[in-house]
């Protein structure tokens, strides 16, 4: 050795020798840095951990659950109504009504909350009222129930319910209803059959047809008895009804009750779509030739 000068052995690397130094052989010291940069951020985050229960990106402890007090939990329940009670159906005390009408039936619309009714006024003619239709002036449905319908008389609220003060029916043997003594001058052939079968002159002379409608379009026909009303009862049909379908093909407008009125033939097997309250049934009516 002369001089100062260290002098590295020969058997280093190229890469380790002090000097001018290639690209190529930078590219190794760069690897190492790298990795050593990730060692000392993976050692500083490790001790950040065992410092501090708070992570990088917040609090990881859950919250505390909250529970309402006694009467919190009180004035909660008892504002809810688990039965859907709303304004529309009114309270159960309601005012009755003290206007002539009987109701026959409800068909209530659970989809939209809507409905209608079949309401008699004091000469018995029965109709059928959409909820918001005018019943009588002054008197409009504003609601439907199972069992009874609101009435609005000036922003005052009555009730007005099912007629339930005939007795039940009993179950017994069954008997055939009797056949109507015919009127004088009536064409023979009106009367009812024993085997309940009915002449077309008989059903349209015994049974009123109505179109009903609800927000200004047809949807069914109802059905009043005429008479002493042997042939109505006969016919399957009960005070209230209201035929929806005829034949499969439901009642759309005013002149489907013209389209039922000319199917009343001799020999006829109609069947109907009757709507009878919340409920529908099927009315099956066979015409003699």
């Amino acid at each position: 050795m002369t001089g100062s000068a260290v002098r590295l052995p020969r058997a280093l690397p190229s890469w380790l020798r002090v000097g001018k130094r290639s690209p190529r052989d930078l590219a190794p010291l760069l690897l190492v840095g790298l990795l050593g940069a990730a060692l000392i951020w993976q050692a500083v985050s490790l001790l950040w951990t065992l410092v501090t229960p708070l992570s990088p990106l917040g609090a990881w402890q859950p919250q505390t659950a909250v529970i309402a007090s006694p009467a919190e939990r009180r004035a909660l329940f008892t504002s809810i109504d688990p039965f859907f009670r709303g304004a529309a159906q009114g309270p159960a005390n309601a005012t009755v009504t003290s206007a002539g009408l009987t109701l026959f039936g409800i068909n209530i619309n659970e989809a939209t909350g809507g409905g209608s009714a079949i309401i008699a006024a004091e000469d018995g003619v029965q109709n059928s009222y959409a909820v918001g239709d005018e019943i009588a002036p002054g008197l409009k449905l504003v609601g439907v129930a199972f069992d009874h319908v609101l009435l609005d008389r000036g922003g005052t609220r009555e009730s007005l319910f099912l007629d339930q003060s005939g007795e039940a029916p009993v179950t017994g043997t069954a008997t055939p209803l009797p056949a109507p003594t015919p009127e004088p001058g009536a064409a023979a052939g009106t009367a009812v059959t024993p085997g309940g079968e009915l002449s077309p002159a008989a059903l349209k002379a015994g049974i009123g047809f109505a179109p009903r409608a609800e927000s200004g379009k047809v949807t069914g026909i109802v059905v009043q008895p005429q008479g002493d009303g042997a042939v109505f009862r006969a016919a399957g049909l009960k005070p209230g009804d209201v035929i929806r379908s005829v034949g499969g093909r439901p009642i759309g407008s005013a002149s489907d009750v013209a389209a039922l009125a000319n199917q009343l033939t001799p020999g006829a097997r109609i069947s109907l779509e009757v709507e009878r309250g919340a409920s529908v049934v099927p009315v099956a009516i066979f015409l003699t030739k």
